[in-house]
């Protein structure tokens, strides 16, 4: 069983080695799921490769962010210098890169990220037969459902054993992406999962207690944070923060079960961390049965000094673990110092005093948390006074003054909690010392491959991209048979509203009384989720649609775990047989669900398409419709659109247009949650939390609306659009007020417009 190691930068992977990792994972420039300060330059990359190489270990890339139209260019340069380079696999999300790579550079192995969501058996076979050679299982498996997997598959297998979790299913959390344009699938995440957030009462006010019902504070009316049950309190808790996964314990059973490597969390944490976790694992994994609970200790207190976050098994052990959150913390990593007393502006800075919780020196790095709007910000420290004394050292207990960067500390200079992350630099070997080759050499290695390489990537990129010469022949769109898309205002009229919009539209909907009802709209087709009680009314269905059943399609859920896999291919072989010939993928994988089968189908926007080459993945896999990535800007958008038209591409393109989609989905369910009742972010933001089918969604509580630019997205090349009313209210007066949205005829509200009218980053 391999054990697979982080690394940032070349300190992290000079201490993964020299720790015991079999193999390496680090950042493809560019287009890797982590915000990186720095990414790594080609060249050090190939010194990687170089030298583990030389020393029978392995060096993957995680090339496993989500890739624009607009970054195909840079994407297709970056991976034929790697063809070059010749890394042992790239690790990848997007449908695109991987059609990319099978078509232009084959001999590029490559692995399933964790960012596309497997959760069983059939994903991963999917994944096989798409020709990737190993699946990074999602993070919400148990040991069990892991072992099954494993058991049932022919490629290898590898799961994250330690490191930060994420509240989310990572390739379904549009959290970051929807507050502010930086989308955790392209690696620029903000962690809005670390932020406080607090309960509303129904009179508007703040609090409440743990799960159930909102309680109500007594005498002073205001509720305590309770550390032994986990109450929250009226200035808020960190609901989704998720302690940080520890899996030695689980190292022998995940053995057992059939994994082929162990991965470790950690491409943004310090070379300190690297070096104790990979120690401690290193040390589990070859130890003797007979030796491995004295082992085990001594691994814990290697963890112990990584500066981490409180760590528990995660899900290994249950579907449900109660203490995977701890909400009256708030989620940083490190040592926890203390909370600033004061702020003061002396001459030579500002400095910050606190009462030490953890020793402390001058070098160390440090994370300050502004409790209120959860920003966060680390920076060395380089000075310290105890008194009118200048140290360099502190212990615990000792009152010290601080040097803080100005520019990192807001004029709301109260609630700042100081946490260590990193201990103080230590002097560093030289990468010769250490076996590496000299950068020169490898600057020559990159420049020999750019110039082996400059007419192939040319040639690619007159295939793939939008040239010139194809935007140029682009005919100009035909309009026949739409609106003209313009928006119309005025006195609504007595009488039903009359909705016309200038281009198909679906609605979709997870009630059915809703579809049998009278509605005071007819949107071109119908979208219904499919589950256990929706297919067990389909007959009920048939009969009240009638002929308009033809209009109907069953939206697979983007989530399916081994123990639902047979009774979903049971519900699509009932309705296949009655009649029904529409699906909606939620998941790439399912596409194998239908082979054989005389279906339509179509894929949603958690298959996340964000660029034509995406599109052309999804076409070959036998989709004829698929929906754009719900984060897409208006630029992305045309840029898609138009390379689609360019490439000559044969598939719908449509685009989910108002709606309340889950911002986080989760699988954990912890006591302090409370469904169906709204919470509010340190901004003001509003969301509600609700649990269906084994998962708990969170969603605002307003919907983005880009029903106002409908004309322009026709304009652009879009197909259809799609109305989403899941976890909206559906009541009559809803509807109405729907259908005037709709066609505009009156003032109504505006509603955010999510990254449309921004830059998605």
């Amino acid at each position: 069983m391999e054990l697979l190691a982080p690394a940032g930068n070349m300190e992290s992977f000079r201490a993964a080695v020299q720790a015991g990792a079999d193999a390496v994972f680090v950042g493809a420039p560019a287009f890797n799921a982590r915000n990186l300060a720095r990414d790594l330059r080609l060249d050090e990359i190939a010194a990687m490769i170089h030298y583990c190489r030389e020393h029978g270990l392995k060096l993957y890339l995680a090339a496993n962010s989500l890739v624009r139209e607009q970054d195909l260019p840079q994407v297709i340069e970056t991976l034929a210098i790697l063809a070059e380079l010749q890394p042992d696999a790239l690790i990848v999300q997007d449908l695109g890169i991987i059609k990319v790579v099978r078509d232009y550079f084959p001999s590029l192995p490559l692995h399933a990220s964790t960012l596309m969501a497997a959760t069983n058996s059939a994903a991963v076979g999917a994944f096989a037969s798409m020709g990737l050679e190993r699946v990074v299982l999602a993070r919400e498996l148990t040991i069990k459902e892991i072992g099954v997997i494993c058991k049932k598959s022919d490629i290898e297998i590898e799961v994250f054993i330690h490191g930060a979790m994420c509240f989310s299913y990572s390739g379904l959390c549009l959290f970051s992406s929807f507050l502010g344009g930086k989308s955790g699938l392209r690696g620029r995440c903000v962690q809005p999962c670390r932020r406080q957030y607090t309960w509303e009462t129904k009179g508007g006010s703040k609090g409440g207690a743990r799960g159930g019902k909102a309680g109500s504070a007594r005498g002073s009316g205001r509720q305590e944070v309770s550390e032994s049950r986990g109450h929250t309190s009226d200035k808020g808790s960190y609901l989704f923060s998720m302690n940080d996964l520890g899996g030695l314990e689980a190292v022998p059973l995940l053995a057992e079960a059939g994994v082929a490597s162990l991965k470790i969390e950690g491409r943004l944490r310090t070379a300190h961390y690297v070096s104790l976790v990979v120690q401690a694992y290193r040390m589990v994994m070859d130890a003797d049965a007979a030796d491995f609970p004295v082992v085990l200790k001594k691994a814990q207190a290697l963890t112990a000094q990584a500066m981490s976050r409180k760590v528990g098994p995660g899900y290994f052990l249950t579907p449900q673990p109660l203490e995977a959150i701890t909400p009256y913390h708030s989620g940083n990593a490190g040592l926890h110092l203390g909370q600033l007393e004061s702020v003061q502006a002396r001459k030579n800075g500002l400095y910050g005093s606190l009462t030490l919780k953890e020793g402390l020196e001058v070098s160390d790095r440090l994370r300050l948390h502004e409790e209120v709007s959860g920003e966060r910000h680390s920076f060395s420290l380089a000075e310290m006074f105890k008194g009118r004394e200048k140290v360099t050292l502190a212990v615990i207990g000792d009152i010290v003054h601080i040097n803080l960067p100005a520019e990192l500390v807001s004029s709301a200079r109260h609630k700042i909690v100081v946490y260590k992350v990193d201990v103080r630099n230590q002097p560093q070997m030289s990468d010769e010392a250490f076996g590496l080759p000299s950068r020169q050499k490898m600057l020559e290695v990159v420049a020999r491959a750019q110039s082996s390489q400059r007419s192939r990537i040319a040639a690619v990129c007159r295939e793939v991209c939008l040239t010139e010469e194809k935007s140029a022949a682009l005919l100009p769109l035909s309009q026949k048979g739409k609106g003209d898309g313009r928006m119309r205002t005025g006195q609504r009229k007595p009488g039903p509203v009359k909705v016309k919009l200038p281009l198909e539209w679906w609605l979709r909907t997870d009630s059915i009384k809703l579809l049998q009802g009278t509605l005071p709209f007819t949107p071109d087709r119908f979208l219904l989720p499919l589950d256990k009680n929706s297919v067990s009314q389909a007959g009920q269905l048939k009969r009240s649609l009638g002929q308009g059943v033809r209009n109907l399609t069953w939206c697979l859920p983007p989530l399916l775990f081994e123990s639902e896999l047979a009774p979903l291919q049971k519900q699509l072989s009932l309705l296949i047989r009655s009649g029904f010939k529409s699906f909606q993928l939620g998941h790439i994988s399912q596409a194998w669900l239908f082979q054989g089968e005389r279906v339509h189908l179509s894929c949603d926007y958690t298959v996340s398409v964000m660029n034509s080459q995406a599109l052309a993945a999804v076409r070959h896999l036998g989709a004829e419709a698929a929906q754009l990535s719900i984060e897409a800007d208006r630029t992305l958008l045309a840029a898609v659109l138009k390379s689609s038209r360019a490439n000559g591409q044969q598939i719908r393109k449509g685009m989910t247009v108002y709606g309340a989609p889950p911002l986080f989905t989760a699988r954990v369910a912890a006591r302090h949650f409370q469904y169906d009742r709204m919470l509010t972010s340190p901004k003001g933001e509003a969301f509600t939390m609700h649990k269906k089918d084994g998962l708990v969604k969170t969603v605002p509580c307003r919907p983005f609306s880009l029903l106002p630019y409908l004309g322009e997205l026709r304009d652009m090349g879009l197909d259809f659009v799609v109305v989403d009313l899941s976890h909206l209210p559906t009541s009559p007066h809803d509807m109405l007020a729907l259908a005037e949205r709709l066609s505009n005829v009156s003032r109504v509200s505006k509603l955010p417009s999510f990254n449309y009218l921004g830059e998605l980053e």
